[in-house]
């Protein structure tokens, strides 16, 4: 007989207490089940240490081959013929309830057991709306419970209940992300694209802002959980005073930009330390204007999480010129060292190492040399001379190529990638931009990317997805006036476009599907005002134009529209604000592919791998390729691997399961061979992290899953033992 059932007949049968009682005791019951097996997943990337990681082993080694779809939610928030969505959101899992943004930005409460709709919420109030989002956060005290999430620029408090912003937050429900940064709140916007994190009663925030020039200081600010008041600000560019200013030029806190947390962070709830991990300054490519150092530019930071307070920090690239942000959370792991128990921080990078530190002091637990670097020839750059070098683990991306190294699909597209290699300037891992043009390997898309790594705390094992995929840097002096010089409108939005857009959706606009969408025809589904809205505000990958656009939106219009008979002159052409009287280089192939006139990638392949690696002896357990190209796959050859952003998760049960490539697939492996074990080919490319959880006595893995043709608003799947 259970406890329950013992219990069950000792009130009934002797009648010493009321059925009130009776309800009581079953709900404090239920109470208990929900708050534990039931919240293993109930805070973005798993719990606030950002490990991935589920103790849940009813689906295990053995048993995964018999995994089946379970539910599957249909999102209804796009419109017909709309471009599918890329989701990015990592769903939560709290009592029995999923939530979870689409690629629209919309909230959802799903029934985690049936995937039936409990509630949705539109931040835009019916509006264009969108941008990423890669998840949402859980607050409660007492009865009150709270979903705390960014729709564009706004912070939302959402009821559980209902889905209604509650009114006692902010002004109605919201409080405005603009306010508080340097400029004019009314004219900028700030769109966070991965979800806070709760210490208390306190929700701290980083946000995305522009990468060029003119872009708004990312600084890191909390948020009073029950009325969305400012409760402190972190300044990752320093002010006068502050630790980290004489990094920077004197004047550089007035102008510079960039220095955001735009990946999530990590938290200590035991010793009350938040972790964040910021990206480059901006302008990303040239730093004429931010001369020095720049902390906290690529920095580990950690901050008391109660009020802010620097503790430590470790710059992992100095005065950045490669878009080298760190991509991901730092991972908050506890390895062994002689015998004894270290709690660490662990961050991957875009340029592939892994630095390990200890979580208190911040000392590196391997060693890191600082080694010398080529030199910026670009005038009015002065690159660092050093850059840190982790001796252990080892690189988890490639780091240097060779003409041996470039792919063969035929003799004039070899002969072309090999000219184009030949011309460039390359010396590794570092080579400055230059006015000659770079190659970037791993790039700016390469090495690590937000998905971020799993670890498993029961064998010290990080696992990490990578990317190798190289670029092309192409800089360009830009002459505002110059450019601008008896242009009429439509001449004027087209030097925008070729200035700021064509590296990502190409000078034909037929862009590079799934990242960047094709632009031809934008005219048949999307209004101008719609377009011009997303232009200022950014979206996806896409960071806000606003400041580029200003006084020019009648001309970058007329040119995605197809407007050429808008003869009228044009105005000054600007790129955003800067060091008065500095010079403006633009890298015009940012984000862009190394590929032959063919578009197949000028590496061999594998494009992409899953990686394990040890943290304690820093040793790796095992590579594999991730995903596969088949129409690029060598006959009876090994599986290319491809590109992907979304970050694995790890299982009790002896699992890694991951998502995120081009071919549509989940799979699980086996965490200590590498081993495949299981997949399933998905309606659209899931590009983004999986979760697992238990309802109703069964464990359940969900992700979000990007639209298609049929259904452009995505989905989100569920798949369980039969």
């Amino acid at each position: 007989m259970t406890f329950r059932k013992k219990c069950y007949n000792l009130i009934v049968n002797k009648n010493i207490v009321s059925l009130s009682l009776l309800a009581a005791f079953f709900l404090l019951v239920a109470y208990q089940t929900q708050n534990g097996d039931e919240r293993t997943w109930s805070i973005y990337k798993a719990d606030a240490e950002s490990t991935s990681y589920s103790k849940l082993d009813q689906i295990n080694t053995s048993n995964v081959t018999q995994l089946q779809a379970a539910w599957t939610f249909t999102l209804n928030d796009m419109k017909e013929g709309a471009r599918p969505g890329s989701s990015e959101c990592n769903p939560i899992v709290v009592d029995g309830v999923m939530y979870a943004t689409s690629a629209k930005h919309w909230v959802y409460a799903v029934n985690a057991q049936t995937g039936k709709q409990i509630w949705s919420f539109d931040p835009f109030d019916g509006a264009e709306g969108g941008g990423v989002s890669r998840g949402l956060t859980y607050w409660e005290e007492g009865d009150d419970k709270r979903i705390l999430v960014t729709g564009g620029d706004k912070l939302f408090a959402l009821d559980i209940r209902s889905g209604k912003p509650i009114p006692g937050f902010g002004k109605n429900g919201s409080v405005s992300m603009n306010v508080g940064l340097r400029d004019d709140p009314e004219k900028i916007s700030v769109i966070p694209t991965s979800p806070g994190i709760v210490f208390k009663n306190l929700l701290i925030m980083g946000a995305e802002v522009s990468e060029l020039y003119g872009a708004q200081p990312g600084y890191i600010r909390a948020y009073n959980c029950k009325t969305g008041k400012l409760e402190w600000t972190f300044h990752t560019i320093p002010k006068p005073g502050e630790p980290g200013y004489e990094t920077w030029p004197k004047e550089a806190y007035k102008y510079a930009g960039g220095v955001n947390d735009w990946s999530g962070m990590s938290l200590d709830l035991k010793r009350g330390i938040v972790f964040l991990a910021l990206g480059s300054p901006s302008y990303d490519y040239y730093g004429a204007d931010r001369l020095g150092s720049n902390l906290y530019g690529n920095s580990v930071v950690a901050l008391e999480a109660a009020t802010g307070k620097y503790i430590w920090h470790y710059q992992i690239v100095h005065h950045d010129l490669w878009d080298y942000d760190l991509p991901a959370p730092p991972n908050l792991v506890t390895i062994q060292r002689d015998g004894k128990a270290i709690d660490a921080v662990a961050q991957i990078t875009k340029h592939g190492f892994i630095f390990v530190f200890d979580r208190i002091t911040g000392k590196p637990l391997y060693p890191i040399e600082e080694r010398k670097v080529p030199v910026s020839t670009i005038p009015g750059e002065q690159s660092w001379p050093t850059q840190p070098f982790p001796l252990k683990p080892k690189p988890f991306a490639r780091q240097w190529m060779t003409e041996q190294d470039l792919t063969n699909y035929s003799v004039a597209g070899r002969d072309s990638i090999v000219k184009k290699f030949r011309s460039l300037r390359y010396e590794g891992l570092f080579t400055p931009p230059d006015l000659k043009g770079t190659l970037m390997l791993p790039g700016s898309r390469g090495g690590a990317e937000w998905g971020g790594a799993a670890y498993d705390p029961s064998s010290t094992v990080l696992f990490i997805k990578s990317n190798d995929s190289p670029e092309i840097e192409s800089m360009k002096k830009v002459d505002p006036e110059l450019e601008a010089k008896n242009q009429t409108v439509f001449q004027q939005g087209k030097s925008v476009y070729m200035t700021y857009c064509v590296s990502c959706h190409g000078q034909d606009k037929n862009g590079d599907e799934p990242n960047y969408p094709s632009l031809v025809g934008l005219k048949n589904r999307m209004t101008r005002e719609a377009a011009l809205d997303k232009i200022k505000k950014g979206g996806g990958k896409m960071p806000a134009f606003a400041s580029v656009v200003k006084g020019k939106e009648k001309g970058i219009i007329a040119f995605l529209y197809e407007r050429e008979q808008n003869s009228l002159k044009a105005t000054k052409l600007e790129t955003g604000q800067t060091k008065a009287g500095a010079d403006k280089y633009l890298n015009l192939t940012a984000y862009g592919h190394f590929r032959d006139p063919d578009g197949n990638p000028a590496l061999q392949p594998p494009w992409g791998t899953l990686n394990a690696v040890n943290l304690s002896t820093g040793e790796y357990e095992w590579q594999i390729p991730l995903g596969n190209d088949e129409k690029r796959q060598e006959k009876n050859g090994p599986e290319t691997g491809q590109e992907g952003s979304a970050g694995p998760i790890v299982t009790a049960g002896g699992l890694v399961f991951i998502s995120g490539t081009n071919d549509k697939k989940l799979r699980a492996f086996d965490k200590k061979t590498g081993k495949i074990l299981w997949q399933t080919e998905l309606p659209g490319v899931a590009n983004a992290t999986a979760c697992t959880y238990v309802s109703g006595g069964k464990q359940f893995v969900a992700l979000s899953v990007g639209g298609n043709k049929d259904n452009p608003s995505g989905f989100i799947m569920a798949f369980a033992l039969p």
